[in-house]
């Protein structure tokens, strides 16, 4: 297929868009009124320490993310993500 022929069969997908996209927003999304959260320093900081402790479970097989849930349990978030790390290194 040629690019002329798949211009006329783009010309009237274009033609019939929202006027919503065409309203200086290039993204094409609507500008949504939720205000966007307010966060204290320690919230931060555990959502932080959540997806270290999420990105290093991921790589990890369901039999270490078990080891590690347990460690998490007994010994927190820090040891679990030390030992996390000390498991997709080997």
């Amino acid at each position: 297929m040629n690019i002329a022929k798949a211009f006329e069969r783009l010309a009237p997908v274009l033609s019939v868009l929202p006027a919503s996209i065409d309203s200086g927003n290039s993204s094409g999304a609507t500008i949504s009124s939720r205000r966007r959260p307010r966060l204290s320093a320690s919230q931060r900081s555990f959502l932080k320490l959540q997806g270290r402790y999420m990105g290093t479970m991921r790589a990890l097989s369901r039999i270490d993310q078990a080891k590690v849930k347990a460690v998490r349990k007994r010994s927190g978030i820090q040891a679990a993500i030390s030992r996390a790390q000390r498991l997709a290194a080997k």
